[in-house]
């Protein structure tokens, strides 16, 4: 079984992240707030200026939040950016498991990268 830690560690799900992943978060005492349940035509910007105000990590499955983060140099609490060919809700469920389950101490300030094969965990700018 697997020890979780909730601990301040809040989610922002983009609205293209499945209710079940969004569900199982919220399951296991994350603070989880849902674009969809907000404002389904939310901009990315908007989305992630909403997420670094409330201190909250961004989970997406768009890979957009990348070009904003790195080039245009947006700020940002941590992006989790979940590339899972097929969309598999399950296998995404197992995975961002294992990432809490082994990272939850490093996902605050890092874009993290979750593939079916391995976790990239990239720092971001602190700015001061």
């Amino acid at each position: 079984m697997r020890k979780f830690t909730s601990e301040k560690i809040k989610f922002l799900a983009d609205v293209n992240v499945e209710k079940p992943l969004v569900d199982f978060l919220r399951e296991k005492d994350f603070d989880v707030k849902w674009v969809a349940e907000i404002k389904k035509d939310m901009e990315d910007d908007e989305v992630l200026k909403m997420a670094y105000k409330e201190k909250r990590i961004l989970l997406t499955n768009d890979k957009d939040f990348g070009e904003l983060v790195f080039r245009q140099k947006k700020l940002s609490q941590g992006v989790v950016l979940l590339r899972i060919k097929g969309q598999d809700i399950k296998k995404k469920i197992n995975l961002m498991s294992g990432l809490i389950e082994k990272y939850s101490f490093k996902i605050l300030k890092h874009f993290v990268v979750v593939t079916e094969n391995k976790i990239r965990l990239i720092p971001l700018e602190v700015k001061k």
